[in-house]
């Protein structure tokens, strides 16, 4: 048996003999046959970059190579006596009441080491609705109790959890369902606890 060199195929020599192949030669390099070769890289001019894109690509080049700085808003700290603190959570206890709140709570982190505030005040609702007039009454007691505004108020959206921010003292007004699942009582078991009858 002869064997014969059979075409490169991308780069390898292989070899069939005259038998196996069925007498037939091969076919010359770059004509087709029934297999289907490998895809050729294609050749990408590239084009020329005009003076602009070369100045925008260079300023983009210093401002991604600069080191930069992140700017994260720090909660600004209160300085109130303990008294106050307390007259404010007062306040917002009263307005919770005003708009009959279920199960208001306050939580006391102060003896916690890397509390958020001082205090939580908790409170569930029956509906989305009294949900949000929950929040309207405690910001109106507040600012007319204690002359002072939240410093920031979230979840007006949904009406399911709605925190109003007073830096010292934060509020959370919640859907029962809602307060159920996120029990924050519980995350913050080291809290000192106080029930408030209704």
């Amino acid at each position: 048996m002869i064997k014969k060199p059979v075409a490169k195929s991308q780069g390898k020599k292989t070899t069939k003999s005259a038998s196996a192949s069925g007498g037939k030669k091969s076919a010359p390099k770059g004509t087709r046959t029934g297999k289907k070769a490998s895809p050729a890289k294609k050749s990408t001019a590239k084009k020329p970059i005009s003076d602009k894109e070369r100045e925008l690509r260079a300023a983009n080049l210093i401002a991604n190579s600069e080191k930069k700085k992140k700017t994260v808003a720090k909660r600004p700290k209160k300085s109130s006596t303990p008294k106050q603190t307390l007259s404010l959570v007062d306040a917002v206890v009263e307005g919770m009441r005003e708009k009959k709140a279920k199960h208001i709570t306050i939580l006391n982190l102060a003896g916690i080491e890397n509390r958020v505030t001082d205090y939580f005040v908790i409170c569930d609702a029956d509906s989305n609705t009294h949900v949000n007039s929950i929040a309207n009454s405690v910001e109106e007691i507040v600012e007319k109790i204690s002359g002072e505004r939240a410093y920031h108020s979230e979840g007006q959206q949904n009406n399911e959890w709605i925190l109003i921010d007073y830096i010292n003292v934060v509020a959370h007004v919640f859907n029962r369902e809602t307060r159920e699942y996120y029990n924050i009582e519980g995350l913050w078991g080291d809290a000192e606890i106080t029930h408030i009858d209704n």
